[in-house]
């Protein structure tokens, strides 16, 4: 990955391929560009002209605007990439994380190919380096491991270093660290999305999921189609019943010796989703590989809590699975008999998700931790409801829906809070079973929720993240977001550990 460091030497002087500044819209009666604090003295070395060189080529100082021109005399690096960051804060505030995150990470894909860049953005709190070197570091993400990135010129920035920082501050180098730590798993996480099913199969992401374990310290365990058969779990033996890959169910649990909360994450791991017997129509099924968004999200949440010794217990469930066609794949009008002991009858096999969510859910449940959150690329009808870049978020009790929708803000996510409307349960009565796994077509992504709400131990509060839209970019770059896997709801899983660890909540 990029490496990042915090450098004593100014924009001016620090030896790099490009060195990154930020403007903004003036607030002025005329408006105008205006450099903003950190650039001072690439100012300078432009005789104070910076921003009307700026106007000059277009640049407008909007978010995600990048705009390269060569240095004059007086700057080591040869570039200057100026990035928008939006209309300039009031004079009693600073800029928000989320506008500082979003440049860092629009000048790294800039600056994709370089080797070295200095960034010289504004730097006021150990919030403010944070917010820099996590977008700096997802933005610089570049997916190669089948292609050769030296040659087709995809290989990501090199090294950043953060200029206007304090080197030997305890706070921001404590914020470099946890920003390196937690963009590496998120990293880890779209490697894991991006991967092509061929190669990530349950089997073979359990194996990810335990070498991680053991470079960790985090303790894995693995259940393979013999345990889970014995076990009992008919939802995610069912949903692996087609496929030549077994399914597995992994549990990940961080632990530390002065933890007085635990916190439980369930994944939904389908590791390619055809849609089994209700098999998914041609233009659907192509980008179903990240269908094991949720699992890879529970599983970098779990080793970023690792790595940065939070004092919380943490357990992540994946539940693994390859949902496909073929004479011994789940048939609709099956009924499986859950973990839980609930029979549930299967009316659409392309509902698959919340089958293996309801086993690992149950099995949770066991442990009685003092919240479970749920995080699932689960419905297309969340994606109609909220567009791709908004998570929707369900629970069993409002002031926690509340603080993870606020946890997911605070961390720099969108998302949005879902209700559970009682009426839409009857949509699910079965006649031959204790409950259908579909319901409602209207509001279809609450129905869901609904579904795996059932499976959730009694007293145990509760949220569900539908990542369907967000989990998986199919358009063009943006911000720190790349195209294809992003890593959704690790940032907000991660934040929640911490508020949790903090006494902020429960």
């Amino acid at each position: 990955m990029t490496a990042l460091t915090l450098s004593t030497a100014g924009a001016a002087t620090l030896r790099a391929d490009a060195v990154v500044v930020g403007i903004t819209k003036g607030t002025g009666p005329k408006g105008g560009l205006v450099v903003a604090p950190g650039a001072e003295a690439v100012d300078k070395a432009f005789g104070g002209k910076l921003a009307g060189v700026l106007e000059t080529l277009g640049a407008s100082g909007a978010e995600g605007e990048a705009t390269k021109l060569p240095s004059p005399s007086g700057l080591k690096a040869p570039v200057v990439l100026a990035v928008g960051l939006g209309t300039a804060p009031d004079e009693d505030e600073t800029f928000a994380a989320e506008v500082l995150r979003t440049a860092a990470g629009v000048a790294a894909r800039a600056l994709t190919g370089t080797k070295k860049a200095a960034f010289a953005l504004p730097v006021e709190a150990a919030e403010d380096v944070a917010a820099i070197a996590e977008g700096a570091l997802l933005g610089s993400y570049a997916f190669t491991a089948y292609q050769d990135g030296a040659k087709n010129g995809k290989a990501p920035l090199a090294e950043i270093a953060l200029t206007g920082a304090k080197p030997r501050d305890k706070a921001h180098k404590a914020a470099v660290e946890r920003a390196v730590a937690l963009a590496e798993e998120i990293n880890r996480a779209r490697d894991l999305v991006n991967t092509p099913p061929n190669d990530l199969y349950p089997e073979s992401f359990a194996a990810v999921a335990t070498a991680a374990g053991k470079e960790h310290g985090v303790r894995v365990q693995v259940l393979d189609e013999k345990a889970l058969t014995k076990g009992g779990y008919g939802g995610i033996l069912g949903v692996g019943a087609g496929s030549a890959n077994a399914p597995r169910l992994v549990r990940i649990g961080y632990t530390h010796p002065k933890a007085e909360k635990s916190l439980a994450f369930v994944g939904k791991g389908i590791t390619y989703d055809s849609g089994g017997i209700s098999l998914k129509p041609a233009g659907h099924n192509e980008t179903m590989k990240c269908d094991m968004a949720g699992a890879a999200a529970v599983f970098a949440a779990v080793v970023t809590a690792a790595r940065l010794g939070l004092k919380v217990n943490v357990t992540g469930w994946l539940a693994l699975a390859e949902n496909m066609p073929s004479g011994t794949a789940t048939r609709p009008g099956d009924v499986l008999r859950m973990y839980s002991g609930k029979t549930v009858e299967v009316l659409n096999t392309d509902a698959e998700g919340r089958l293996v969510l309801a086993d690992a859910l149950a099995k949770a449940s066991e442990e009685n931790p003092d919240a479970i959150v749920d995080v699932a690329t689960l419905t297309g009808a969340m994606m109609m409801a909220l567009g791709s870049r908004t998570f929707g978020v369900m629970a069993n009790d409002d002031a926690f829906r509340t603080a993870v929708h606020e946890t997911a803000e605070e961390a720099g996510e969108q998302s949005w809070p879902m209700p559970l409307p009682a009426d839409l349960r009857k949509g699910m009565d079965s006649p031959t079973a204790d409950i259908a796994n579909m319901g409602e077509r209207m509001g279809g992504g609450l129905v869901a929720g609904l579904f795996l709400k059932e499976f959730v131990g009694e007293g145990i509060t509760w949220a569900h993240l539908d990542i369907a839209g967000p989990a998986y970019n199919e358009g063009a770059p943006f911000g720190y977001t790349p195209k294809g896997g992003t890593g959704s709801a690790v940032r907000t899983l991660v934040r929640l550990a911490e508020r949790t660890a903090d006494g902020e909540l429960g």
